[in-house]
């Protein structure tokens, strides 16, 4: 699915030849002003942006409660998901440093972080019969006592074949603010330099997808059966900006919501 933005101007014509002519001259109006509309679209979209940082900065100087974001660093203990293909690096350890990195980028836009497993231990207890399910209910359980505006599932993926690369973002399908969501992270990292193949975002049947209806995504950072994402994946400076992207592209999504409907957050 694609993700477009609609700009809707003032139509007053009824007229067949009127209204031509006039969609002409808003046609001609558009390619002129093309560049000044582009650079009007990116300063709405930072003033939205901004907005909900101070937002959440005013309400935390305030004293109220602050808006929560679940981050998920996936899998964790025995369950150290996938491996680098060339450096055998656990998808676990990955996924908590860019977790570790994207909660200090939220927490210092003014939000309230909560991290499902903040260390290299699962959530399961001991490692016996049924621990994956126990763990996935405590991420589960985690969720729902957060109440959160947005829940975002930290992962890294594989492919048989190596050429695979790139970022990807899931989303819930019946969940429309989760697919809003997973638009918005998608686009923001489809804009990064590295990005050499962009992405839609996807609908996925996953556990952390569909555990609760709060907005949630799933973003596989990158392949660690491609050589050059994985190079890159265990780079702590790009680890960093893909933090840094996911949260842009968050609050982009945060922006538009409290915009359309401030009840929601």
């Amino acid at each position: 699915m694609r993700c477009v933005v609609f700009f809707h101007l003032p139509c007053g014509m009824t007229d067949g030849s009127s209204a031509y002519n006039s969609g002409m001259k808003t046609a001609k109006y558009l390619r002129r002003h093309r560049k000044l509309i582009g650079f009007l679209a990116i300063l709405l979209s930072i003033a939205m942006t901004a907005g909900v940082c101070l937002y959440a900065l005013t309400q935390t100087a305030a004293g109220s409660t602050r808006l929560t974001i679940v981050i998920d660093a996936g899998h964790g203990g025995i369950d150290g998901g996938v491996v680098g293909r060339t450096t055998g690096e656990k998808e676990s350890d990955i996924n908590l440093a860019i977790s570790q990195l994207l909660q200090a980028e939220f927490e210092e836009a003014g939000f309230l972080v909560v991290q499902t497993r903040p260390t290299q231990a699962g959530l399961y207890g001991s490692a016996t019969q049924g621990y994956k399910k126990r763990d996935m209910q405590k991420r589960a359980e985690i969720i729902e006592a957060s109440a959160p505006a947005a829940v975002i599932s930290v992962h890294q993926n594989f492919f048989s074949l190596s050429s695979r690369r790139g970022a990807q973002v899931f989303f819930r399908e019946d969940n429309a603010l989760s697919h809003t969501l997973a638009c918005a992270i998608q686009a923001a990292l489809n804009g990064m330099p590295e990005c050499v193949r962009p992405s839609d975002a996807l609908k996925g049947d996953y556990y952390m997808l569909n555990c609760s209806d709060y907005p949630s995504v799933i973003v596989e950072c990158g392949f660690l059966s491609n050589p050059e994402d994985e190079a890159l994946l265990l780079s702590e400076n790009y680890q960093r900006r893909i933090a840094e992207t996911i949260c842009e592209g968050t609050l982009a999504f945060l922006a538009a919501a409290s915009s359309a409907e401030p009840a929601m957050i």
